[in-house]
């Protein structure tokens, strides 16, 4: 029986495609992926199936070099509210086996199970029925990564996909996460890499046997960081997505094709910003901060901040992200990403309206601009939340 913490990291495998393998049997047991533009040459592969994957197609490739590699690979189109909903699913069946879960993105979650071995069994046992339950009532496939931290769990999860459970413990970190490449370590990225090649750094255990000061050195307090990791030492705790808890709120989205169309990218924030103001109204926060990123088709990235009134209507939070995308936007380089996200929240104290308290109902507030646009947007979200997303479009963005 494994004494001390127990964090598990689920992550679910080939999750867009799996998602959309779910409505569409056809697509299962054969290679299959979600592309943006799936008809266009320019278009990108989001996820890949792994029957996919054994051609060699992975995510970010264009769509032309995909069908290079199988001629038959099926392409569908994204539909992120559904993946969403998928999601929200995923997390309701981990909720059954711990209150304390903290979602990392769409696809993944740490759950602290510390103390669950009572109810559940051993922590192994425990992910072979999350596994199970994920499979058989949501027909998708997951990894899971177990250790007595965060960073190890993560780093687990990824060792065997699809379907696979994996232990890396902290007493484990010198036989399992040494011998790594850098590259495989989570949160390192191709600059890292290359700053600590320079630096005669290969693997995770040359990062954990260097010098700390080095490390400090060249890349400051995150040097610091990278050699504790490294060394197996992740004290930092698994936050529940709380309303208190939430820092920000963000989506991006990679286009289905490099744009330089303002006009297009404009369209495409306000659909992202619908989707940040629902969310910054179901937790009842209102920021003051909107940050506008632009990734280019050289994968050079930008971020842009912009200070507002607090606010969570959506109309407030695209209004500052097209002043951002105007200001920094340049047609001679096509953009392949776009994001929008707010941050620097005060706790709301505005209640929760009701889809019935329309305009005219003699309240003072009622005559406000913002009052109404606050009721306009709630219908909306009562509407989509019901309905799926695509029930209710703003003008901008029909077509």
């Amino acid at each position: 029986m494994h004494m001390g913490r127990v964090v598990f990291l689920v992550d679910m495998n080939a999750f867009f495609i799996s998602c959309e393998s779910t409505r569409n049997p056809a697509l299962k047991g054969r290679p299959a992926a979600v592309a943006g533009d799936p008809k266009s040459r320019r278009g990108i592969i989001l996820a890949a199936n792994y029957e996919a994957r054994k051609y060699g197609i992975r995510t970010a490739m264009p769509v032309y070099e995909a069908r290079k590699l199988c001629r038959d690979v099926m392409l569908v189109p994204p539909d992120h509210g559904f993946y969403e909903q998928k999601s929200q699913e995923v997390m309701k069946i981990l909720s059954e086996y711990s209150p304390v879960i903290q979602q990392n993105s769409i696809d993944e979650a740490w759950m602290d199970m510390t103390g669950c071995e009572a109810l559940f069994g051993a922590p192994i046992d425990t992910a072979g029925k999350i596994m199970k339950d994920i499979v058989e009532k949501l027909d998708l496939w997951c990894s899971i990564g177990i250790s007595d931290n965060k960073f190890l769990a993560k780093m687990a999860s990824e060792m065997k996909k699809p379907l696979g459970i994996t232990t890396v413990w902290s007493s484990e970190v010198r036989q399992k996460i040494w011998p790594l490449r850098v590259r495989e370590m989570y949160g390192i990225g191709k600059q890292t890499e290359k700053k600590l090649s320079d630096l005669a750094i290969y693997t995770i255990g040359d990062i954990a046997r260097c010098d700390a000061n080095l490390l400090l050195s060249t890349f400051g307090k995150y040097g610091e960081e990278l050699h504790m990791l490294a060394n197996g030492i992740d004290n930092s705790p698994v936050v529940p997505g709380g309303r208190h808890d939430i820092k920000s709120i963000s989506r991006s989205t990679t286009l289905a094709k490099d744009v330089t169309d303002i006009d297009y990218a404009k369209a495409v924030i306000l659909r992202l910003a619908e989707e940040v103001g629902a969310d910054a109204r179901r937790s009842g926060c209102r920021g003051k901060t909107v940050t506008l990123s632009i990734k280019y088709c050289d994968f050079h990235m930008i971020t842009r901040q912009k200070s507002i009134d607090a606010t969570f209507l959506t109309r407030n939070i695209y209004r500052a992200g097209m002043e951002l995308l105007e200001e920094n936007w340049n047609p001679a380089r096509p953009v392949r990403l776009l994001g929008i996200g707010m941050s620097n929240f005060s706790e709301s104290s505005a209640e929760q309206l009701s889809i019935f308290d329309m305009p005219g109902s003699g309240e003072k507030a009622s005559g406000t601009d913002s009052a109404r646009e606050e009721r306009l947007e709630r219908v909306i979200d009562n509407i989509r939340e019901k309905y799926g997303s695509d029930k209710v479009k703003r003008a901008k963005n029909l077509g």
